[in-house]
């Protein structure tokens, strides 16, 4: 792999990064209701989610949904249902200015359900494996080992995804400072709402799309 195939991979993987999707929209929401700070475990479990997604692609498994439709269906009925959820949590909430809520909210979101959380957004998500099924082996030269190509790459994706997401995040806990409450519960909504969306689209979502 040359350094211009890695560039140019890093700028089609930013693109579609930077595309508002389940993480990073968590990422906005956690950054809204928790901090910057506290929102590093949902990234740091989207980033794992990355290295898993990678290791599949490796492995065949996008292939395996592209073929399967049972396997294909499971994981976007789970990952349809998981997002639905966390929509719906959002759409329920009553903002997250109010500093007697966050503390709340902080006591019941500790850093490993805050990491769980993102981790099973990405994990569960299909469109990903198959996205990826279809890109990364572009960039794969295949006279050469595989396995530290694939190794760089999900380097690369997993640092780009981490600083779209802090990115992110910071815009949502800088919301929350410069916004009045209303403003940061319609926020909460706006992120609820996209997900409740991103649900629908995955649960009609067909192989056949891609």
């Amino acid at each position: 792999m040359t350094l211009a195939t890695l560039l140019v991979f890093s700028a089609v993987a930013l693109i579609a990064i930077a595309t508002p999707g389940p993480t990073v929209l968590l990422a906005l929401a956690n950054g809204s209701r928790f901090g910057v700070r506290r929102a590093i475990p949902g990234m740091l479990g989207a980033v794992a989610s990355d290295f898993v997604l990678v290791g599949a692609v490796a492995l065949g498994l996008g292939a395996l949904l592209a073929a399967s439709e049972f396997w294909f269906s499971v994981l976007k009925w789970v990952g349809a249902a998981y997002l639905a959820w966390l929509g719906f949590r959002l759409l329920r909430s009553k903002g997250g200015l109010d500093l007697s809520q966050q503390e709340a909210l902080q006591g019941k979101s500790s850093p490993r359900a805050i990491f769980a959380k993102s981790f099973l957004v990405a994990v569960t998500n299909p469109k990903g494996y198959l996205f990826c099924s279809a890109l990364m082996p572009q960039f794969i030269d295949p006279s050469a080992s595989q396995w530290p190509q694939y190794a760089v790459i999900a380097i690369v994706f997993a640092g780009l995804d981490f600083s779209v997401m802090l990115a992110y995040a910071v815009i949502g806990a800088r919301a929350v400072k410069l916004l009045h409450r209303r403003a940061v519960l319609w926020l909460d909504r706006l992120c609820g709402g996209a997900l409740l969306a991103l649900a629908g689209s995955l649960a009609f979502y067909r192989r056949s799309a891609t």
